[in-house]
């Protein structure tokens, strides 16, 4: 079973010279170790080695391919992008530990930090030297951002931050970390998410404790962070002190962008895994589990051509939210599907057997897709509420 192609950004002169550059590149530096290394659930894998094979993307210009030759990057086209993420996805390199840094960090100080702040922090995300982490979540505010409660004064030259961030990915690895902090009370009658600024901090600064959730799946990619009277200088603030929900907000938005067309591609290989799992065990002679896996079939097709559209016209309020609860859906129904293909026996397999332990961390990871990066419900209430124009939930 071959999924059709997706709907085509428009393609231009030089693009299939630019995609067989791409290939050959990775074709000479993506070793049998790395292939298929790493990723969502599995980024303890081969830590070291994925870190210096990011380095050498990085040095070959890949790493920054979508950032603007004035900073460093290639400045390549949305229709270029998807195609480095199509054939990197496709040759099985593996899962990047730069991501936050290039698509996240990056483009929110190119658009909003100051001048010294790219100067600083610009070439280590480029280069890979340095490395970041989110802190958004708290234990009593996670999708719901406006109620964090970490607190962050000035004193003197210092802001002098007090709480705790929790599922913080990567914090253990990461040299700095990008956070929402209260800096001014919440004004009387006025929205919750006034007075937050948004901080860097470093990671190895005195006053901060990282802790790492051990999860399901046997890995601890996911961290608590604690922070006590842990220090930033003054000028490390993005924006106006408590304006932070504003670069915020922008720094999801650039989270979002063309590497959602290679995770998909993801999607799609392992969907004809999970296939060619069904055949060779004879699972697939039942009928309803046949009908599963057409299904599944049809809405990833359907989920990339929404995909590609939404990528290659003006972005529209609700886009985002919408791809997140499709592709998350999607994929945790898709570890639903491989425990019902391996059936009793696969469930009840002994350590050891990678192939049914790459099926097991599939679902069992998969559980959290809805929750992280902005939980389905939240999802929906921003596409009732700004999309649809229904009363805004009270959420005080």
């Amino acid at each position: 079973m071959t999924l059709p192609a997706a709907r085509e950004v428009a393609p231009v002169d030089g693009d299939e010279e630019f995609r067989r550059e791409v290939r050959d590149w990775l074709a000479a530096n993506v070793t049998d170790e790395l292939r298929g290394v790493g990723g969502p659930g599995r980024e303890n894998e081969a830590y070291r080695q994925r870190l210096a094979f990011t380095r050498r993307l990085a040095a070959a210009g890949w790493t920054t391919l979508a950032w603007p030759v004035a900073h460093g990057g290639r400045g390549a086209s949305l229709g270029r992008q998807i195609i480095f993420h199509e054939e990197y996805a496709r040759s099985g390199a593996p899962s990047r530990v730069d991501h936050i840094g290039t698509t996240m960090v990056g483009p929110t100080l190119m658009a909003l930090g100051t001048e010294r702040q790219r100067h600083r922090f610009l070439p280590g995300i480029a280069a890979v030297d340095e490395l970041w982490c989110q802190g958004y979540s708290e234990p009593g505010a996670g999708s719901d951002l406006a109620g964090v409660t970490t607190r962050a004064r000035l004193h003197g030259d210092h802001w002098v931050i007090t709480g705790q961030k929790v599922w913080t990915s990567l914090a253990q690895v990461a040299d700095w970390c990008f956070m929402l902090a209260r800096t001014e009370p919440v004004p009387d009658g006025g929205p919750r998410h006034a007075g937050l600024s948004y901080l860097l901090v470093p990671m190895r600064a005195p006053g901060i404790t990282v802790r790492p959730i051990r999860q399901l799946t046997g890995d601890s990619e996911f961290n608590e962070v604690f922070f006590d009277d842990a220090r930033a200088d003054r000028d490390l603030v993005v924006g106006e002190p408590g304006q932070g929900w504003r670069v915020a907000m922008a720094t999801l938005g650039f989270e979002r962008g063309a590497a959602t067309v290679g995770q998909q591609i993801g999607f799609q290989q392992d969907l004809e895994e999970l296939i060619e799992l069904a055949r060779r065990t004879g699972a697939i002679a039942d009928p309803m589990l046949r009908e599963r896996l057409t299904r599944a079939w049809i809405d990833l097709s359907v989920l990339r051509s929404h995909t590609r559209r939404a990528l290659s016209e003006p972005a529209s309020t609700g886009t985002a939210s919408v791809i997140k609860l499709l592709w998350s859906r999607w994929r945790q129904g898709l570890g639903e599907l491989a425990m019902a293909v391996l059936g009793p026996a696969g469930a009840a397999a002994g350590p050891g057997d990678r192939d049914v332990e790459r099926w097991w961390r599939l679902f069992l990871f998969s559980r959290a897709d809805t929750i992280y990066g902005g939980s389905n419900e939240i999802q929906r209430g921003i596409v009732a509420e700004r999309v649809l124009g229904l009363p805004r939930q009270n959420r005080r």
